[in-house]
């Protein structure tokens, strides 16, 4: 009788990721899933609303007629969806800064994983510039993806949508912005939990680091371009050329351009006789034109990578140098 035969040993799956591309795929499991939904989650919202908004809209009677005779509270219902998820898109890179960057470093720090590294055949150098790369292209992809829906939505909406880009959120959630401050967020949380060697502080300090910068960088959005200026007769109707800019600033001024703040003659007794013994016959705008946005966005993009460039560089030189 013969000896059974010995069962053949399993084989094992191929790796589809090799390397150190598997390594940071498998130790940041957990961040890879959790964009993944965030991106299918956000996607999926964007599409029901986008439906719903639709819906509401065509009810009310448009695009059939203008939209100044779209029942108000369908307007406002619409407009205030639209910078409800706008917000929520420009607090998106505070979390990547936050969830993804600080600890990064300061979790492999605090656990021990970097040494174990160090003692691995891996240079240092090139598994910290794949952790680099591997954590921006994590925070990249979902703001791309999100940015783009977000945009489709307010343009398929346009005539409904809020008009004030400029310090709405529509500035920072659409074009390249989302996509520069969300890889700038992640870069400044990253240089703050390679300083830090514990999670938790490198997570605080970047939430504030982040929203602090964020916050500075709306503050300066006037200054991203030159503001136009149009003067027009005070007694006659707002010029069309006005309908859909952001103002900056109102006033009231002189056939020869001489200017006066808005509420000049206002207040006194004889409003028409003040203007005219001043010589005030104009009504002078200083505005943002919506063909400025795209200009405006590309600027505040390129000063957002620059600023990653500065802190990649700066990462990089400190790690490269220092003891994990």
């Amino acid at each position: 009788m013969s000896a059974p035969s010995a069962p053949a040993p399993a084989t094992a799956r191929p790796r589809r990721l090799r390397g150190l591309a598997w390594l940071m795929a498998r130790q940041h499991r957990t961040a890879v899933i959790v964009c993944a939904a965030l991106t299918v989650a956000g996607a999926a919202w964007i599409l029901y609303q986008r439906t719903a908004m639709l819906d509401a809209l065509h009810a009310a009677g448009w695009p059939a007629g203008s939209p100044r005779t779209v029942d108000q509270a369908a307007h406002s219902r619409a407009a205030n969806d639209l910078d409800s998820f706008g917000s929520t898109l420009t607090f998106l890179p505070v979390l990547f800064g936050v969830l993804l960057g600080a600890p990064l470093i300061s979790a492999d720090r605090e656990h021990g994983t970097a040494r174990l590294i160090a003692t691995q055949s891996v240079p240092r150098g090139r598994w910290l510039l794949w952790k680099l790369c591997f954590a921006l292209a994590l925070a990249a992809v979902p703001s791309a993806v999100l940015s783009l829906l977000y945009s489709w939505w307010l343009d398929s909406v346009d005539p409904i949508a809020p008009r004030n880009w400029l310090t709405g959120p529509v500035f920072g959630a659409t074009g390249p912005v989302l996509v520069a401050s969300a890889l700038f967020c992640t870069a400044l949380g990253i240089t703050i939990g390679a300083l830090v060697r514990r999670s938790l502080p490198a997570m605080v300090a970047a939430f504030f680091a982040s929203y602090t910068a964020l916050l500075a960088a709306e503050l300066l959005r006037e200054r991203l371009a030159t503001p136009r200026t149009l003067a027009y007769p005070l007694d006659s109707p707002q010029p069309a050329a006005l309908d859909h800019v952001v103002q900056v600033d109102q006033w009231v001024g002189t056939a020869s351009g001489k200017l006066y703040g808005w509420g000049t003659c206002v207040h006194d007794g004889s409003p028409e006789g003040c203007r005219a013994s001043l010589g005030i016959v104009n009504s002078v705008w200083e505005y943002f034109g919506p063909d400025q946005m795209a200009g405006m966005q590309w600027t505040a993009a390129g000063m957002f990578l620059g600023l990653t460039a500065l802190l990649v560089g700066a990462f990089l030189r400190w790690t490269r140098h220092s003891a994990l």
